[in-house]
Parts: structure tokens; sequence; C-alpha cells
């Protein structure tokens, strides 16, 4: 069965069989159902996210709200890590949630709200030490590739993908944001804690593989060594022209030939994943020269091209709005104008780019894709919000509310965030990849591990921020 037929159909059952559940618990005197992992049977425990959590339930007054943090906050921790010490270093496997592989994107996502915890908690300041550390070595063994088994030598399920697969390999979709998110971590680890040792001779091996992969995909000299193509009825799961998508004009920016969601670009040239590599490479050069490190890859020459190719492409001039980024474009003209749920989006970009709220072009693109004139905008009984192609019309993707509750600055906006995620969990008390607009009993994915440590980052945003929407 295709995995998106199997995603989908399983969690329908198992959202209506959650939600017979709830409803009858919920009925019960004690309240909401214990639904977090026991503490005798979770990954990994720290002291610090225990104390977090515990202070949230006390001093915030919408109790389902509470819970729902009690259980998604930790769901990374309890549920999908793996840490042990591999010659001599920290080492930290992280699953997605319901797949067995470590996406890039994901892993570093996953454990990003835990590193303002880290100057508490030795214990959790070494497991997100190994995820750096493990991504530098995924990113050696294959710098296209989006995901990574724990096992070298396990064979994936797209191993007759027509592309350079190798054991250990998931999946190799080629996405820019897969190599920014290892810099975003590495550098907000490097903010929380101060610590450069993890920036070892692997990890500047690493990096200087990264900033050699941006160039090739460049493609200022052909088309570079990457290609893919898949034997599939989705469109958005191979690539056409032998593998290597659609022509660009090369100007300075990175081709990704695959988005966070692992669909297709339309138009490679994917503006929010570059605007994402134009920070990750200011982070990159900042951890250089806190390090001492000599960059041999000229990191220096591709910011400028970014700057250049972006200046010169990335927005459109909308009739009713003005100026506006696209989604995806080609350097010839041609623009995708559309927002996908999945991060980097353009919705995104004031979460992942310092300073961009206060950009004129970000607040009229906002303004663009949280209406229905953004063809993946869908609203109905259930709630509204941003969805994409991956999971098909009609559903909205949870990861898109809170995404706008974080980048939000109107107060009745984030509330309106915060009680639309409350009413869509239908009953289980975590975040799921997707619902129907119109009835959030159907959703994909119970077990997603990255929307469910999003949603705790955004409820403790809040509590810390303004902590009367929790009230």
């Amino acid at each position: 069965m295709n995995r998106k037929d199997f995603i989908i159909k399983a969690s329908l059952a198992g959202g209506a069989l959650m939600l017979s559940r709830y409803t009858q618990l919920m009925g019960m005197p004690t309240g909401f159902p214990v639904v977090r992992v026991a503490p005798e049977k979770r990954k990994f425990n720290s002291a610090a996210v225990e104390a977090t959590i515990a202070e949230v339930k006390q001093k915030i007054g919408n109790k389902e709200l509470a819970w729902m943090f009690e259980n998604s906050f930790p769901n990374t921790l309890d549920t999908t890590v793996e840490f042990e010490i591999i010659d001599g270093k920290p080492d930290t496997y992280v699953i997605t949630g319901d797949i067995d592989a470590m996406w890039l994107r994901d892993s570093s996502a996953q454990v990003w709200p835990y590193l303002q915890l880290c100057s508490k908690d030795e214990p959790l300041k070494q497991l997100i030490t190994g995820v750096i550390n493990r991504q530098a070595k995924c990113i050696l063994k294959d710098p296209y590739a989006n995901a990574f088994y724990k096992d070298p030598n396990k064979v994936s399920e797209w191993k007759d993908d027509n592309t350079k697969m190798q054991p250990g390999i998931h999946e190799r979709k080629w996405e820019i944001d897969s190599l920014c998110y290892p810099i975003r971590l590495a550098h907000g680890y490097w903010k929380a804690t101060g610590d450069t040792s993890v920036f070892d001779e692997q990890w500047q091996a690493a990096m200087k593989l990264v900033v050699k992969t941006f160039r090739e995909q460049q493609r200022k000299d052909g088309k570079g060594p990457y290609s893919f193509m898949r034997r599939t009825e989705y469109a958005t799961d191979s690539l056409p022209l032998g593998g290597y998508g659609y022509p660009v004009k090369p100007n300075g920016l990175i081709c990704s030939m695959f988005r966070p969601s692992d669909d297709a670009t339309v138009f490679p040239y994917l503006i929010p994943s570059n605007l994402f590599a134009l920070e990750s490479l200011k982070q990159l050069k900042a951890i250089y020269r806190a390090k001492g490190i000599k960059d041999d890859a000229d990191t220096d020459g591709l910011i400028d091209d970014l700057i250049k190719g972006l200046n010169a492409c990335a927005t459109h001039i909308d009739n009713e709005l003005g100026e506006i980024y696209a989604y995806e474009t080609n350097g010839m003209g041609s623009v995708n104008l559309m927002d996908d749920a999945n991060v980097p989006s353009l919705l995104s970009l004031a979460y992942l780019v310092p300073g961009m709220e206060n950009n004129v072009v970000y607040k009229n693109t906002r303004k663009f894709v949280l209406s229905q004139r953004n063809p993946f905008y869908f609203k109905g009984a259930a709630g509204e919000g941003i969805g994409g192609p991956h999971v098909g019309a009609d559903y909205i993707w949870p990861l898109s509310i809170i995404m706008r509750g974080i980048t939000g600055k109107d107060e009745q906006e984030i509330r309106n965030c915060l009680l639309t995620l409350q009413k869509t969990h239908a009953g289980t008390g975590f975040m799921h990849e997707a619902f129907h607009k119109d009835d959030a009993a159907k959703f994909s994915r119970p077990w997603f591990a990255w929307a469910n440590t999003l949603f705790g980052e955004f409820v403790l945003k809040v509590y810390r921020e303004r902590p009367a929407l929790l009230g």
C-alpha cells in the first residue's frame, strides 16, 4: 500500500477509536485521561522538562491546554530518541514518530524547544550534542538524502528509486532545508550553552560538504550530480525531465528539488528555503568566527550569491497587496504563488529569520498565505489553516496553525490559534499531521513528534509572554 494511503486510512480508524475512548473518559469525574507514556517506559527523562511541565500545568487556567501541553511537549523525549555513546562521543538517533527513520529537518525541530532548558540539565545537553553529532555523520554519508536509518546496513523500502541510493538511507529527496536545520540547531545549541567543543573535525567536514552541495545546486555549470525518479502514481513523488526537474535560469539561488513536505517542487527555486539557507549560512559564519575555523569553502561568496538571486526574483507584485514573496520561481519570470504548511514556509519566515516580522514584504505575504487566495488555505466547520499537496485537499496541518500563532502579534489571532488546536486534537491530547477542515476526527498520523513538540514550544512561548491568553 502506498504510504500516503496507509497513513490516512490507519489514522482515520485510530482517530475514531481515540475519540470514542476520550468521550467516555471525559464523562468520568477523574477528568482528562492519562495518555502520556509512563515514566518507566519513556525513552529519555529530563528533570528540566518535567519541572517546566509541572510549572505550566499549575499556573495556567485552561486545563485542557495544560493537559495537551503535558502530553505533547515531551513527546520527542518520551517516544523517539535513542541516546548512547559511540566512539567516545554522544550519539542520538531521533525518529520522526510513526516512521522509523531520522529526518535531518524533523530531528532538529523536535529537540529545538529543549535548547532553552539545556543549562539546567546536563543529560539533556548531552542528548542534543548527540543529535548534532549524528546529523554530521548523516550529512557525510550523503548530503542529498533527507532521511536516514540508525542501522547503516538497513535497506530502504525505496531502494529501487532511480538515484544513488545506498544502505542506511531511508529516502534521498534533495531538500535545501535538510542541510539548513542542522546548522540552525548547532547555532542554537552554541548560543544556549556557549559550548563549541561539538564543532569538531567531523562536524567541520560536514559543514564544508553542506556549502559544496549548495554550490552544486546553484547549477551554474550544468545540472549537477543529483537526479531522482520514482515509479509512483503521485506526481509529487518524482522529478520530470530525467529526474532533474524543470529548468531554471542560474542566478545564484539554490535549486531545491523537493519541499520540506517531501513533495517535488514545481519550480526549483524554493524561496522560503533559499531565505532559510541565507540565514543558516550567516549562522555558520558566526560559529566559524567564534571557534576560529578557517572557511575554505568561500561561504561569504555563497551568501553574496543568495542575496543577489533573492533580490532578482524572490518577489512578485500583487494587485491587492503589493510586493509579496513567491513560493517558487524559475528565475525566468514564472512564479508559483501559494504556501505549504511544512517549515520552512513563507508563513514561518518570521520564526526562522530574525527581523523578518518587521519586513513589509513578509507582512504582505502573510496576509496572502492566510487567505483563500492561497490555494492550500482551507476553511471549514472544524477550523481553518494551511495544508498542502502531501495529504491532499481540505486537510489542514496543525503545524500551520501553530506557526501562525508563534509568528502572530495580535492577541486575538494567537488566542484563536490556541482554541483551534484545542478543539481539533480529536480527543487524543496530541497534535496530528493533518485533519479534515470539517471533521477533526478525520486525521493523519496520530504519532507525529515534530508537531507535538512545536505545539509545546508555542504554549510555552505564550505562557512566558502572554499568560492571560492561557486562562
